[in-house]
C-alpha cells in the first residue's frame, strides 16, 4: 500500500487545487506501470526555489533550484519510502515553457520523483529511456499527453522537456 503525505510549505503552490488527489493519483499511476512497486509513505513537499537551492547544494553539491529532488528512505525505515521535494518557480517556470499546465508538469515530475525511489535512475541513456517509457504510460493512464514531444523550447531556445533539464536527482 502507498499512502502519499503532500506538505505546502511556499503559499504559491495554494493557487493549484486538489494538490493532494493530484499527488495521490500520480503516484498510483506511476505504481500501476511497476510490476514489484514496492510500498510505504511518501511525503511530497510542496516548496520554493530557495529551499530546493538548499537542499540541491547540500545534497547533492550543486548550485541553484532544480525542479524535483527525490530522497529515498534507508532500507524502507519505518514504512516510509522517501520523500520528494518540488519548487513552485521552477515548476510554474518549466510548465509555462513546455505550454503545459503546472496540474500536469507536477503530475510528471511527482511520478519521476517516485520513480526514484523505486530506484530508477538516468544517468545512462537506456536507464533514461526506461523511466521516459513508465512516466508516458503513467501519464497516459491520467490523461496527460507525453510530456516529450509537448514543445520544449523556453524563450531562449534551450530544451526543457526532460524532469531533469536542470540536473533533479536523488541525494
Amino acid at each position: 500500500m502507498l499512502a502519499v503525505d503532500v506538505i505546502v510549505e511556499e503559499e504559491s503552490w495554494t493557487q493549484l487545487a486538489g494538490k493532494a488527489v493530484l499527488a495521490e493519483r500520480a503516484v498510483a499511476a506511476a505504481a500501476a506501470e511497476l510490476p514489484n512497486a514496492r510500498a510505504g509513505v511518501i511525503a511530497i513537499l510542496l516548496t520554493d526555489d530557495a529551499s530546493v537551492a538548499s537542499m540541491n547544494e547540500q545534497f547533492r553539491g550543486k548550485t541553484g533550484p532544480t525542479n524535483v529532488l527525490s530522497f529515498p528512505a534507508a532500507a524502507n525505515v519505518e514504512n516510509h519510502l522517501g520523500d520528494i521535494a518540488l519548487a513552485w518557480g521552477v515548476v510554474e517556470c518549466e510548465a509555462a515553457n513546455k505550454s503545459c499546465s503546472v496540474a500536469d508538469h507536477l503530475r510528471h515530475l511527482i511520478i519521476h520523483g517516485f520513480l526514484h525511489l523505486q530506484g530508477y535512475d538516468h544517468q545512462a541513456d537506456e536507464e533514461a529511456e526506461i523511466m521516459e517509457a513508465i512516466e508516458c504510460r503513467a501519464l497516459s493512464r491520467l490523461g496527460v499527453a507525453n510530456p516529450y514531444t509537448m514543445n520544449t523550447d523556453d524563450e531562449d531556445g534551450n530544451d526543457v522537456a526532460k524532469p531533469d533539464t536542470q540536473e533533479p536527482g536523488r541525494a
